[in-house]
């Protein structure tokens, strides 16, 4: 079963804060895209509703989510973590 990855912004952190940490979050999420781990991600066409991603199974999602420096760095202020059945899988 697929997991999705809901990302909520932490209000209270500035795009400058997001902009230093991108580039640690973005080498993390490529060495997730190379292993096949993570199907699809990305922001929310507004501004500020955060972010989700879409992943093989739960513990993909709760390595990436462990892992990112987004999370580390307190950007986030939810995650949450879904169980997904793909009807097109």
């Amino acid at each position: 079963m697929k997991a999705v990855v809901f990302y909520e912004h932490n209000a209270e952190k500035t795009m400058d804060e997001f902009m230093a940490v991108f580039p640690r979050h973005e080498t993390f999420e490529a060495e997730f895209l190379k292993s096949g781990k993570v199907l699809g991600t990305g922001a929310f066409a507004n501004p500020g509703e955060g972010a989700m991603a879409i992943f093989v199974n739960k513990e993909a999602a709760e390595e990436f989510v462990n892992g990112d420096p987004f999370v580390q760095e307190g950007l986030i202020a939810k995650v949450t973590i879904r169980e997904w059945n793909d009807e097109l899988a």
